[in-house]
């Protein structure tokens, strides 16, 4: 099974601004499980952490796991976010399949 990525905008100025990013990134995940990926999805696995370790290693930790995936799909809002810019150019660094949605 190939396992898809899901990189986009996780921070906001308020709380409610991280949780629509959430649910952005959540619908994301939910179109690529339905297409037979399995899809790691940060937004999720990291949710409302803030605060409770360093921010590099969150971003540390997305960078390994999109090591180990076959696709990174950018999702609405990427090229404002600096985790997701260095997601994209990681893959394409590293010559991972990158869907733009």
């Amino acid at each position: 099974m190939k396992v898809a990525f899901i990189s986009g905008p996780y921070r906001g100025k308020t709380i409610l601004d991280i949780l629509e990013s959430i649910r952005e990134a959540e619908k994301w995940a939910l179109v690529y499980w339905k297409k037979g990926f399995a899809v790691i999805c940060p937004h999720k696995n990291t949710a409302l952490f803030d605060g409770q370790a360093d921010d590099d290693l969150w971003l540390r930790g997305d960078i390994e796991l999109l090591r180990r995936s076959d696709l990174v799909v950018m999702i609405p809002g990427w090229k404002y976010s600096a985790g997701s810019v260095a997601e994209h150019e990681f893959a394409m660094k590293n010559r991972i399949k990158i869907e733009y949605v």
